[in-house]
């Protein structure tokens, strides 16, 4: 009689292998899971941006955006600027590093055109980096005209470094 089965050496042996690739997995799933999370907090942020400027050139009216807390990493508002009528708030699931070269917040002309609180014209880029080195592989660009690009490219950038 024939008998079908496994040893114990054979199934420790199988469980010590799947042990050992379940631990060189881990750290490619991380990585992979924060590139992740930064790349869906940009396209979130490259769409408030584009749905502020609508809403400001369809109510002609001027519309603010702000980060939360005074830091992008967090998440960000849309609001109207005449009576801080909130119209979209985006808080971020995990806090990210996301740094900027205007500040914490800026506005839409009822023409649509991006610009300071006081009235100058604005273009500024939204660095979205990686907590663990100065680079940054998404940045959401905001030209003086008010379009609104997304990048997906390895940068070093220093602003990364020195937050």
């Amino acid at each position: 009689m024939k008998q079908r089965g496994v040893t114990l050496i054979q199934m420790l042996s199988a469980l010590a292998i799947a042990v050992l690739l379940t631990q060189l997995g881990m750290p490619a799933y991380a990585r992979m899971s924060n590139d992740l999370h930064r790349a869906a907090a940009a396209r979130d942020l490259a769409q408030a941006l584009r749905s502020a400027r609508s809403h400001a050139m369809l109510q002609s009216q001027p519309v603010l955006v702000q980060a939360l807390d005074g830091n992008w990493g967090n998440g960000w508002r849309v609001m109207l600027e005449h009576n801080q009528q909130l119209l979209r708030e985006q808080r971020l699931s995990r806090p990210l590093k996301i740094t900027s070269n205007r500040g914490e917040q800026f506005k839409f002309s009822a023409l649509g055109v991006p610009m300071t609180l006081n009235n100058s014209w604005l273009g500024t880029t939204l660095e979205v980096c990686e907590r663990s080195s100065a680079s940054s592989r998404y940045q959401v660009v905001l030209a003086s005209t008010g379009r609104v690009r997304l990048l997906a490219e390895d940068r070093n950038n220093t602003r990364c470094a020195s937050t």
